[in-house]
């Protein structure tokens, strides 16, 4: 029997779908575009079309796929304009966002996403005439925009100063914006937007109904609630701090506002006085996320609480948020934590006065598989240390995986937690780690550099931060031989 050669325009039309789906759009339209009239009405079907993302996040960044001039050309000479009536959305990256906006007329464009913003960039494409006056002006009525955020502490207060031009760039330009989402880059470095007392007068929209942003203060959130965006119907808000206002009256009904919700990483001892006057402004509340109020009211939320109680601090904290949650921490976790699955969670930290065993390091895994972040503070040692320790299958099935971890405090802890996390029966995680520990703490653990038990995982360090009496030794730089080591924190 003869074997045949099956090419891929023998295919098809079901199987070509099947595999072109699978693919990157990018990729699609790059490799088939003009290769044949049959395959190019495949892949002129919306699913392929519609929606062209030209980034990536990538290492706690976004980068652009277009690495070179010969892909941006193609798409912009051939590929989009033969596309350009069924795109309804872009995402773009400063680099080529310009050149891609200019390529075509674009008239069923309504959404758009711009990565790695800078004020220069931003201005630099706001300002084009043509584009300013046609589809943003006229077509985007929803827009990301993310901020580039240089990790510069230096240009910090510039840096915030960037981010409320842009903002004001954005309530210029694009008259007929419904749904804003304004973020910088990495939620890490927690640059936020604020606003000058009082806000400038470009500062407002009559047509926007939707907004996501990342603000400073409680200030700036009651900015946003007097008057200058009368239409909103959806208010997300990530807070800074949760501070009492300086001179904004927190009063007024909201009448509009359908959605709200209100996150922050820090405590507050102002709750009282700020966030119920706040609800009460909003009559006509029909969704409420991340604060617990009389949550029984509000269809379609699984509002979840627990109250911790520190016997040795004489104090109590409760935990209220909305399930699922959307927000990027989960702060002050301890063993009363009920669990769940948190898969926006990148950065967490735990605090109990009673002992984390292994098995609650397993949850807390579990809970946060997505987790690049984690602090310990807990004095306790474990109790069930022995036991484990001695049960040579336990310790072979419950290595734990910390598959995105890059951030690991261990300041105030506990021995145990440090072997908890150094040890290599215990934990897994990958290459390039920041730790931050003890002297001290570290010497004792590691038995001044020569326990092999944790030599593997300190080898996996590649930033390790130490606090207290700098340690002479040269045993020290052999131990984390991929680690630049360096004494910031002072305990």
């Amino acid at each position: 029997m003869e074997y045949s050669c099956i090419g891929l325009n023998d295919l098809p039309d079901e199987i070509l779908m099947i595999i072109f789906k699978k693919l990157n759009n990018l990729d699609v339209l790059y490799s088939l575009q003009g290769v044949n009239q049959r395959l190019n009405q495949i892949i002129h079907d919306p699913i392929f079309t519609s929606r062209l993302t030209f980034v990536k996040w990538f290492s706690h960044n976004f980068i652009d796929l277009i690495f070179c001039d010969t892909i941006l050309n193609r798409f912009c000479l051939q590929i989009l304009p033969e596309i350009r009536h069924k795109i309804q959305w872009l995402d773009l990256e400063s680099s080529s966002m310009k050149y891609i906006l200019c390529a075509a007329h674009y008239p069923n464009l309504y959404g758009l996403g711009l990565y790695n913003i800078s004020e220069e960039s931003a201005r630099y494409l706001f300002t084009d005439e043509i584009l300013s006056s046609g589809i943003f002006k006229n077509q985007i009525t929803t827009l990301f925009i993310i901020i580039h955020n240089n990790n510069n502490n230096d240009d910090y207060d510039e840096m915030l100063l960037s981010t409320r031009n842009i903002f004001d760039y954005i309530c210029t330009v694009f008259t007929n914006l419904i749904h804003l989402t304004f973020y910088e880059s990495s939620y890490k470095n927690r640059l936020s937007l604020y606003f000058a007392d009082p806000p400038s007068r470009t500062f407002r929209s009559a047509t926007l109904l939707k907004l996501n942003v990342r603000i400073q203060s409680f200030d700036d959130c009651l900015y946003h609630l007097d008057g200058r965006f009368n239409q909103l119907h959806t208010l997300y808000v990530d807070l800074t701090s949760i501070p009492r206002p300086h001179h904004i009256q927190n009063q007024g009904e909201l009448p509009n506002l359908k959605c709200f919700s209100l996150s922050c990483n820090e405590e507050t001892h102002h709750y009282g006085e700020l966030i119920p006057p706040l609800l009460y402004r909003m009559s006509n509340l029909e969704e409420l996320e991340d604060i617990q109020h009389t949550f029984i009211d509000f269809p379609n939320n699984e509002i979840i609480s627990y109250v911790d109680y520190f016997p040795e601090e004489e104090r109590g904290r409760c935990h209220i948020y909305s399930y699922p949650s959307f927000m990027p921490y989960y702060g002050d976790i301890t063993n009363n934590f009920p669990g769940g699955l948190f898969n926006y969670v990148r950065v967490v930290s735990l605090c109990d006065e009673y002992p984390f065993e292994h098995g609650f390091f397993l949850r807390i895994v579990q809970s946060f598989p997505f987790m690049e972040e984690l602090t310990v503070i807990n004095r306790k040692g474990q109790t069930d240390k022995q036991s484990y320790e001695s049960n040579n299958d336990d310790r072979i099935s419950s290595v734990i995986e910390y598959s995105f971890l890059s951030e690991l405090d261990l300041l105030n802890v506990h021995d145990d937690y440090i072997e908890e996390f150094l040890f290599d029966t215990k934990t897994y995680f990958q290459n390039n780690v920041l730790l931050r520990i003890k002297c001290e703490s570290l010497q004792r653990v590691t038995h001044n550099f020569t326990r092999d038990t944790t030599r593997m995982n300190c080898a996996k360090i590649n930033e390790l931060e130490l606090s207290g009496e700098p340690i002479c030794s040269d045993s020290l730089q052999e131990y984390f031989p991929y680690a630049r080591i360096s004494y910031p924190l002072i305990i």
